[in-house]
């Protein structure tokens, strides 16, 4: 017999709720967040187990370890409750609920084995290159603030910023000396996870593979690769797109209306822009990309055609959007048939 499982998850306990086929429920216990604790609660439930969690800091731990234990292990974005009461037993009750019904949101792809390296390597220049750009942004802060705007790049260069150091009040100096060697010491760090992203990407073909493609290179390619780990997730570049956060959100009301005795559908729909349940950082990289293409190949045939929708009167923004989508859609058919980005063949195709 079926047994569903929502787990709270907390850094101390989890809330362990079980209900059976028909929705009754079966039981509710609270456990330590230790491995072998979490192991003997669901090991103590009998039947087939179905286990249904929030994506967390602890849910990749909590899928390898569960998944040998359990029929399926699903893993979603934490829904937004703004109604109801709200308790550690609720959610887990609800968790296991809607996995009984089938009434999942968005799952999260998770696979503890592959590209274990890659995708801790990704997560460490992600990290160190966003604290990087917040310490030069709080230092050229402290000399915009004295109304010093023209010092720039210098400042990031510790020859360079003793100059600049001098023409500040006293009672700020020692600030800038602070952010400034914060800012030394993450450039350090950040080189080094470069270094070792790099390392980590060469041990992979798909990451060669898509870094062919234009605007891409080593770095982004690294990213695709270790965010998605398999293009087999999506079934269309569609259904990519939204998990980039490059699909379009349509809204479409009252769409039948009688007119001459029969009823005519109207296509008059509204869009909404960009969907918001995304992957922030691949929706970065390919518009990233599209801007690198535009700015740095004005000959390449997609920056042509992008500069030719402008020429027309499209925004400019779209135009950049129609290109980072046609790039996305690149990427993806490269990987699934493991074939070098080919100009020829992808610009003779009509944007999507």
């Amino acid at each position: 017999m079926d047994r569903y499982i929502g787990i709270d998850v907390h850094m101390q306990s989890c809330t362990v709720a079980v209900v059976g086929p028909s929705g009754k429920r079966v039981k509710l216990q609270v456990v330590p967040t230790l491995g072998a604790a979490l192991v003997e609660c669901v090991r103590a439930v009998a039947g087939q187990r179905h286990i249904h969690l929030e994506e967390g800091t602890q849910s990749a731990w909590l899928y390898e370890l569960l998944s040998p234990h359990a029929v399926e292990v699903v893993v979603t974005v934490p829904e937004r409750r703004t109604r109801g009461n709200k308790s550690d037993a609720e959610d887990a009750w609800g968790l296991a609920e809607r996995l009984r019904r089938g009434a999942l949101d968005v799952r999260v792809f998770k696979a503890p084995s592959v590209m274990t390296g890659l995708r801790a390597a990704v997560r460490a220049h992600v990290l160190l290159t966003r604290d990087l750009t917040r310490a030069k942004n709080r230092l050229q802060a402290v000399f915009r603030s004295r109304g010093l705007h023209e010092a720039g790049a210098e400042l990031y260069a510790p020859t360079a910023r003793t100059a600049w150091l001098a023409r500040l009040p006293a009672a700020l100096r020692e600030l800038a000396v602070l952010l400034g060697e914060e800012h030394d010491a993450l450039a350090d760090l950040q080189t080094r996870a470069e270094k070792l992203l790099l390392q980590e990407a060469k041990r992979h073909q798909a990451v060669r593979l898509l870094a062919t493609a234009p605007g891409i290179a080593d770095i982004r390619a690294a990213y695709i690769v270790g965010v998605v780990g398999t293009p087999e997730r999506f079934r269309t570049k569609r259904q990519f797109w939204s998990y980039c956060g490059l699909g379009i959100v349509t809204r479409a009301s009252a769409q039948w209306v009688p007119r001459q005795g029969a009823m005519i559908r109207v296509t008059d729909v509204q869009t909404l822009g960009l969907n918001r349940k995304r992957q922030p950082l691949l929706k970065n990289v390919f518009k990233g990309a599209a801007h690198t293409v535009v700015v740095k190949l004005p000959q390449h045939p997609l920056s042509q055609d992008y500069q030719r929708k402008v020429a027309a009167g499209a925004k400019d923004k779209l135009a950049l959007l129609t290109l980072a989508r046609r790039l996305a859609a690149a990427t993806l058919t490269m990987w699934k048939s493991k074939e070098a980005y080919d100009p020829a063949k992808h610009c003779a195709k009509k944007a999507a």
